[in-house]
């Protein structure tokens, strides 16, 4: 063998106990120590819906949609059968129809309840979750009642919120997730509903929602940024992770079933507090702006959409996730199913 001759068999001249790479030399060998796994069954797939009688693409969110209820049945139906059986709902609600009080979210007739009657008599399979919060049905588009000062009033409020969750749970729907961030609406959302009977209704809480700069293209989703001023008097500080912690008690007090960590994919450290901290589920909610990034990168052609769309979900399954909400969720599901 000549000095420039590469063995075809490695000779091993190190004295090691401890090989790590022998649990790493074959794909099935992968497959059988692989520590964090992910599954169609971790992932809730969120839908953008309006009242009008046909779909339409959103230029903020390529490769999403704003469905028509009857385009919303067919789309939750082809998730169910690449295996997503929980989705989450969110109205884009025409201006005429929005309010300083946010009327239109507890009118038993709107969008939201039909899209869920519907859900529920065409695909009963498949857990319907709605976001309850004032802003895209808000005229000053903030998550709560505005006072003339622009302060966001909070009692106010959590009594709106409590007919939203109400309005969706005659609907039928099977779990509601407050995103606004007030003080409280957990603990009275839960009384309102088992005074009105709907013991059996679920609350997902936003328990850590950050006021992030990942949420742009959601917004443009909706048309429902802020009139004015910001969200930082009730969403949290990026800054802050133990005051998460204060949250992560409160909610569960209050009697939420899950908790969540909204942004996801920058915010692990969060995921994992509240993994190593709670008996609850966790949720982390990879954001429209973390979607748009792999889109956009994929597209420039830099990144495999593809394989960054699975690192991605199986980063924030590792730092602690049961459940990931996703954009990417059916296509997820297609190339797990492949």
């Amino acid at each position: 063998m000549g000095k420039n001759d590469i063995p075809t068999k490695d000779i091993p001249g190190l004295e090691l106990n401890t090989r790590l790479r022998r649990n790493r030399k074959s794909a099935s060998i992968r497959d059988l120590v692989r520590e964090t796994s992910i599954s169609a069954n971790d992932l809730i797939y969120p839908l953008f819906i309006h009242n009008k009688d046909f779909d339409e693409d959103i230029e903020s969110m390529p490769g999403c949609k704003r469905w028509s209820i009857g385009g919303l049945s067919g789309e939750v139906k082809r998730a169910h059968k690449l295996g997503i059986g929980a989705v989450l709902l969110f109205p884009a609600i025409e201006d005429k129809l929005k309010s300083s009080f946010a009327d239109e979210c507890y009118n038993q007739n709107g969008l939201i309840p039909k899209a869920i009657q519907k859900l529920k008599k065409e695909v009963p399979e498949v857990t319907v979750i709605t976001d309850i919060a004032l802003d895209p049905y808000s005229s000053d588009g903030h998550d709560g009642v505005v006072s003339p000062n622009g302060e966001i009033l909070n009692d106010i409020t959590v009594d709106v919120l409590c007919k939203q969750a109400i309005c969706h749970a005659k609907a039928g729907v099977d779990i509601v997730s407050p995103s606004d961030m007030m003080d409280g609406r957990v603990g009275a959302i839960r009384e309102v509903l088992d005074e009105e009977g709907y013991t059996d209704v679920s609350i997902m809480s936003y328990t850590a929602k950050y006021a992030s700069s990942f949420y742009g293209p959601f917004r443009g989703a909706l048309d429902s940024a802020p009139k004015s001023g910001d969200k930082m008097t009730y969403q949290m500080d990026p800054g802050n992770s133990r005051e998460a912690l204060r949250e992560l008690i409160q909610d569960e007090d209050e009697g939420a079933d899950i908790v969540m960590v909204k942004p996801a994919g920058y915010y692990l450290d969060l995921v994992y507090l509240f993994k190593e901290n709670s008996d609850l589920p966790v949720a982390a909610y990879q954001v429209s702006g973390e979607y748009l990034m792999i889109k956009a990168a994929a597209e420039s052609g830099w990144l495999d959409e593809d394989k960054i769309i699975l690192e991605s979900l199986l980063s924030i399954k590792r730092a602690g996730a049961d459940i990931i909400i996703t954009y990417f969720a059916a296509k997820a599901a297609e190339l797990l199913n492949n």
